[in-house]
């Protein structure tokens, strides 16, 4: 049976590496999302995951960058605010690897990934929830999403790659049923 989880995002981190000039590789994070996974802890497979990132939210340590990477040359965050990804279904490998498979949605268009996922366990924390911590990683071609402005190098290649790295650290907290809630506050 599964329980409501959500992602605690002051402890989790959404990372993406692209090649810049073909010679090397610039990183960035979204720094707002959300989201909630429904955790089925005895069948895993059974476990479904959705989560909203904030466009606008896109750092990379260079505000100029930044201001590009929101205008419609790439995620265009005034017409998309949100990049989304909703899960079709979950493989187990072994007890702490398996595969994400869902629909990945930049600009309105919508494609497929795999998210190759490690399950770091669970642990209770001094307030009493329970948290359970996930890595997760996928490499996408940003021209599958329409993400296609580039500049041909006078020495050849491109200035922006086109394979973009993305990798997931979450952490998400279990919610506790209101019902369980009201008996421990009447009691």
């Amino acid at each position: 049976m599964s329980s409501t989880w959500v992602i605690d995002s002051s402890h989790s981190h959404i990372h993406f590496t692209a090649r810049h000039m073909m010679i090397s590789k610039v990183r960035g994070s979204f720094e707002n999302f959300s989201g909630t996974v429904q955790f089925d802890e005895q069948t895993p497979a059974n476990s479904s995951v959705e989560v909203q990132i904030e466009a606008a939210s896109i750092q990379s340590r260079d505000a100029k960058r930044d201001g590009h990477l929101t205008s419609p040359d790439f995620l265009d965050a005034a017409n998309h605010p949100y990049l989304t990804f909703k899960s079709k279904s979950v493989r187990v490998i072994d007890d702490s690897h398996g595969e994400i498979v869902g629909e990945l949605t930049i600009r309105g268009v919508s494609r497929e990934v795999v998210l190759t996922t490690e399950y770091n366990g669970q642990s209770k924390s001094p307030w009493g929830t329970t948290s359970a911590g996930f890595s997760a990683s996928t490499k996408i071609n940003r021209k599958d999403w329409g993400l296609n402005w580039n500049v041909a190098l006078e020495t050849g290649g491109v200035l922006v790659g086109e394979e973009i790295t993305i990798d997931i650290e979450i952490e998400i907290v279990k919610q506790v049923p209101q019902e369980a809630e009201a008996e421990a506050v009447a009691a």
